[in-house]
């Protein structure tokens, strides 16, 4: 992707070029604007470090951005409300911390041999009493490389969709990516989710090879391909504290 600007240098796919404060409520905080020649629309997000992060579609500008966040205040005040008040997932995780894996919360138990357990896994530690948390993502990284490919690809077969190639990232604020060469990206945390959720991300995307927006279209194909996709939803806005 390419930033669209009157200008003969070369600027970054979905360069941010102003950050700024917002006041939400009684709490500031930053607003960051950013380009995207393939939006169609203004679009408004709240990132998990409590950015707020607005896209300006090609042809948009910085006054016509700030316009609409000031309309959608109340939305930001309401979701960044919800999110203060929904529970903090441990930054550390040790013996005894809950974790979610595989859409249900497990703890991490001390095992023999040097061993660490959580739900079915058992993961050789050196030191048991150290953050347990780089090891065990690595773990789930690990075992989402092998699974969730071959399960897209299953998808993508029963669906008749062609998926030119599957990546497995580190996202920290996408669930999954599509790119207009076939390729979907996920990420590896959906091996935390539940199976109704792993799926319905994966048919949003496969749904993007066919519709490259989220217009009317694109979300009758998702309805029509995953019909309990708002339950994947409100499952993920309930645990999302648990994902990050």
């Amino acid at each position: 992707m390419r930033v669209f600007w009157k200008s003969v240098r070369t600027i970054r796919p979905h360069q941010a070029f102003s950050n700024e404060p917002l006041l939400v409520g009684s709490k500031t905080i930053p607003l960051l604007m950013v380009r995207n020649p393939r939006a169609r629309r203004y679009l408004l997000r709240l990132r998990p470090d409590g950015t707020a992060r607005v896209t300006i579609p090609r042809g948009g500008n910085h006054f016509e951005a700030r316009s609409f966040v000031e309309r959608n205040r109340g939305w930001l005040e309401e979701y960044l409300q919800r999110l203060q008040s929904q529970p903090i997932s441990p930054v550390v995780w040790r013996i005894g911390t809950e974790i979610l894996f595989r859409g249900e919360k497990v703890r991490i138990e001390a095992g023999d041999a040097g061993r660490i357990r959580f739900g079915s896994e058992s993961v050789l530690v050196r030191d048991a009493n150290a953050d347990l948390r780089p090891l065990i993502e690595h773990h789930l990284h690990l075992l989402s490389s092998g699974e969730l490919p071959q399960r897209l690809l299953a998808l993508a077969e029963k669906h008749q969709f062609s998926v030119r190639r599957i990546t497995v990232r580190n996202q920290k604020t996408r669930w999954g990516s599509c790119s207009r060469r076939g390729t979907i990206s996920l990420n590896w945390r959906l091996i935390q989710t539940p199976d109704l959720v792993r799926d319905y991300i994966m048919l949003h995307e496969l749904a993007h090879l066919r519709h490259m927006n989220h217009s009317d279209q694109f979300w009758q194909e998702v309805e029509q391909l995953c019909p309990e996709y708002r339950s994947a939803e409100h499952w993920l806005k309930v645990n999302r504290a648990f994902l990050r």
